[in-house]
C-alpha cells in the first residue's frame, strides 16, 4: 500500500509560541548533556554496551543495576501519573520524536517549499528545476541534521570522549563506530523524511496507553461539543442564535500533524501539540465569539459542567510515585562509591598456629564505583586483630576491582563462641569509605 502523505499548515500562535521556547530549551539540554562534564563525568551517559550510566555525576555500575531499573520505574511512574492528570501533553510538547520533527525538520520545510498548498502543488508538479533544487536542498539538510543528531545519540551511549576518537583519528581504527554513525544517520534520515508521524500514530506504544491512562477527569486537548454543536457555516441575513460556535472551517484538521479530526473526540493519534487550539482561538476572534472552542479540558467539563479536579487514581499514582522515589533517594543516600565483599575461602575451616593464635583465611573483592583511582587501606575494626595479607592490591582503579587474599588472625583468649560476627573497613586518606562483615570460625 502506497505511503499517504500528510501537508499539515504551519501553526501559529500563543500556544505555538510557547511551545517553541520549551523545545528550544529542551534541544539545548538534549545536545548539551553529553558534552557537558560534572565530577569528571558527562552529564548523561547510558552505555548499555559496557553497563555503565551516568546521570549528573553519579555512576551506576553492573552492582548497582537495582538502582537503574528503579530509576527507570520512578520515570515510567512519573509517565502514567502525568497522563492521568494531563493526557498525552508529553508527546506534543517534550517528546524528541515530536520536537525534532515540528520544530526543526518541518520547519525547514516550510521554510523550503512553503506551507501545505504549496507543498502539495510542488509534489503534484514534474520534475523541473525547481522541484529539484527545492527537494535536494531539503533532504542535503535533513540527512546533515541527521548526521548530527545520529552523533550526539552515540555520545550517549558510547561516551563523548569515544565519539571524539572516532570523528579525529583514522577511520580504519574505528571502523565499528563510523559504520554506527552512518547507520543511526539513515535511521533517522528515515524517520524525519519518511516515516514521520507513523511513529507516533502507530509505531510508539504510549499512545495506544491513553485508552487505559486517562479516565474523565484527565485534561486532554479536547472539542467543546456542547458550545460547538450544531456546527455550521456563517451565512448572511441568517439567524445564527440556533447554531454552535463552529463554523466547520475545518482549520483545526489543517493544522493537526497527524490528520485527524480533534472534533470526534478522544483519539490515539492526537499528540496535544495544542496546534488546534491556536487555529480555532484566531477563527474565534475573527467571528467575535469566545475563545478555547477547542481547550483543554476533561470530559467531566464537557459533558457536566463540573470543575477540573484530580480524581482518586491520579492521587493513588502520585502517592506510589512519592513512595518510590523516597525508597530511590534513601539507596542513593546509603549507597558507598566502594562495595566490598568479604568472603570466606571454600573449603577451609581455621588454623591453629604454633604461638597460639586463630587464623580463618579470606577472600575480598573491592569495586570502585567513582572515576578516581584510590589508594587504600584495608583492616578490621577490631583493633586486637591482625591481617595477614597473602595476594593482594595496593591501588583499587577507577570503576575497576581489587582482589585480597588474607588471613584474619586472632589471639585464642579473645575468643568467646565457635561462630563469631567480624568487620572490616576500607580506608582512603585516612577516612572509612566502606564496610564489609563476615563470619569467623574457632573453637573457643
Amino acid at each position: 500500500m502506497a505511503r499517504t502523505f500528510l501537508y499539515p499548515k504551519k501553526p501559529s500562535g500563543k500556544l505555538y509560541n510557547q511551545r517553541k521556547w520549551v523545545s528550544y530549551v529542551l534541544l539545548l539540554l538534549l545536545f548539551a548533556s553529553p558534552f557537558i562534564k560534572f565530577n569528571g563525568e558527562q552529564l548523561v551517559l547510558l552505555n548499555f554496551l559496557e553497563r555503565k550510566f551516568v546521570f549528573i555525576g553519579l555512576i551506576f555500575t553492573p552492582q548497582d543495576f537495582y538502582l537503574f531499573a528503579l530509576a527507570m520505574l520512578i520515570f515510567i511512574l512519573f509517565i502514567v501519573c502525568f497522563t492521568v492528570v494531563l493526557g498525552r501533553l508529553w508527546c506534543g510538547w517534550a517528546c524528541p520524536q515530536t520536537i525534532f520533527m515540528e520544530m526543526v525538520f518541518r520547519r525547514i520545510e516550510y521554510w523550503i517549499e512553503g506551507d501545505a498548498n504549496q507543498q502539495k502543488k510542488l509534489d503534484a508538479q514534474e520534475w523541473n528545476t525547481e522541484k529539484v533544487f527545492k527537494k535536494g536542498f531539503k533532504h542535503f539538510l535533513f540527512l546533515v541534521i541527521s548526521f548530527f543528531i545520529a552523533n550526539v545519540f552515540l555520545a550517549y551511549i558510547i561516551g563523548s570522549a569515544q565519539l571524539y576518537e572516532i570523528i579525529t583519528e583514522p577511520i580504519s581504527e574505528h571502523t565499528v563506530g563510523f559504520t554506527s554513525i552512518w547507520i543511526f544517520t539513515l535511521i533517522f534520515y528515515g524517520v524525519f523524511s519518511y516515516v514521520r508521524e507513523v511513529v507516533c500514530t502507530v509505531i510508539c506504544p504510549y499512545g495506544r496507553l491513553q485508552g487505559v491512562l486517562l479516565d474523565n477527569k484527565s485534561l486532554i486537548v479536547a472539542y467543546d461539543e456542547t458550545r460547538g454543536e450544531p456546527r455550521g457555516y456563517i451565512q448572511k441575513n441568517l439567524d445564527q442564535t440556533l447554531k454552535g460556535d463552529c463554523i466547520d472551517c475545518g482549520l483545526c484538521v489543517q493544522v493537526c500533524p497527524t490528520g485527524i479530526d480533534i472534533r470526534k473526540g478522544t483519539q490515539l493519534e492526537c499528540v496535544n501539540c495544542t496546534a488546534c487550539i491556536d487555529a480555532c482561538d484566531e477563527v474565534m476572534l475573527k467571528i467575535k465569539k469566545p475563545k478555547k472552542l477547542i481547550g483543554f479540558y476533561n470530559h467531566d467539563y464537557i459533558q457536566n459542567r463540573n470543575k477540573f479536579k484530580l480524581g482518586a487514581r491520579a492521587y493513588g499514582y502520585a502517592a506510589v510515585l512519592f513512595l518510590v522515589m523516597i525508597i530511590f533517594s534513601s539507596l542513593i543516600y546509603k549507597r558507598e562509591d566502594v562495595q566490598t565483599t568479604v568472603l570466606r575461602a571454600s573449603g577451609t575451616l581455621y588454623q591453629k598456629r604454633p604461638d597460639g593464635t586463630i587464623a580463618n583465611l579470606y577472600n575480598a573483592e573491592l569495586i570502585n564505583k567513582t572515576n578516581k583511582d584510590m589508594k587504600f587501606v584495608f583492616k578490621s575494626t577490631d583493633a586486637k586483630d591482625k591481617i595477614e595479607l597473602i595476594q593482594a592490591d595496593t591501588i583499587l582503579p577507577k570503576e575497576g576491582a581489587a582482589h585480597l587474599t588474607f588471613f584474619l588472625i586472632k589471639q585464642h583468649k579473645n575468643i568467646e563462641e565457635f561462630k563469631s560476627k567480624v568487620k572490616f573497613e576500607v580506608e582512603v586518606e585516612g577516612k572509612v569509605i566502606s564496610n564489609a562483615s563476615t563470619t569467623f570460625f574457632s573453637q573457643p
